[in-house]
């Protein structure tokens, strides 16, 4: 990727979703336009209903939009296969949900390892040295042997926050990621969250209703009416 070429950029993006008897349904987004640099940090905020995981779920290139157009690190997804865009979702892309989708009968560093084993080519033991220093960064490396059902909330979404980030993707995207937490842990996790982002260089998308969350990014957008608008500073 070049200095002057942002990481992101969508244009005139818009989602519409099929009615019945195949007629047109409900209009999500309408001419939605992003552009996210390398390392930038950025939260999208707005009522629920509105479309923010539709938009989030067409930047990880799990589903298509309707109209315009989406472009990662140079790339049109569009004219992507969708065996290319399983690749792109592996290699560039890191997920963190409201629920940490751990698999229960996994251990934290089996499940950390799991994005791993369809990177092809990559090295085993280089792949559990970087899962093991992640771990450990985030305060998890007592946990590695333990499974999900022995960890507490917060500790199961920071090994999330890790399996994410283990292939070193150039952008992480997290949906609610403290939705389920309490006010202190959710405090915690968005602080790793910035911490990661700083320090790794990888550029950070936010959806969340969190205004604590939303407010320890750099910028702030919000969706509304199917767009995104600059969000106005809380009272």
């Amino acid at each position: 990727m070049t200095d002057d070429r942002p990481l992101l950029e969508l244009s005139r993006v818009g989602k519409t979703y099929a009615g019945a008897g195949g007629s047109a349904g409900p209009t999500v987004l309408d001419g939605v336009d992003l552009i996210a640099a390398g390392g930038e940090s950025l939260a999208i905020v707005g009522p629920s209903g509105c479309g923010k995981s539709t938009l989030l779920n067409i930047i990880a290139a799990l589903d298509r939009p309707t109209a315009g157009r989406v472009e990662l690190d140079g790339q049109n997804l569009a004219e992507l296969t969708d065996k290319q865009l399983a690749a792109v979702r592996t290699r560039k892309i890191g997920l963190v949900f409201q629920q940490h989708h751990l698999l229960p009968q996994c251990t934290i560093l089996e499940n950390v390892l799991l994005p791993t084993l369809a990177t092809g080519g990559r090295d085993r033991k280089s792949a559990e040295r970087d899962a093991r220093q992640l771990l450990e960064r985030v305060g998890l490396s007592h946990r590695l042997t333990h499974r999900p059902g022995e960890l507490s909330g917060g500790e199961c979404q920071r090994a999330a926050v890790v399996r994410a980030l283990v292939n070193s993707p150039q952008l992480v995207l997290a949906d609610e990621p403290t939705g389920s937490l309490d006010r202190h842990t959710a405090g915690e996790l968005g602080q790793l969250l910035v911490e990661l982002n700083r320090d790794a260089g990888l550029t950070l998308i936010v959806v969340t209703h969190s205004l604590e969350l939303a407010g320890l990014m750099a910028r702030r957008l919000e969706l509304r009416a199917g767009r995104l608008v600059t969000a106005e500073a809380p009272a």
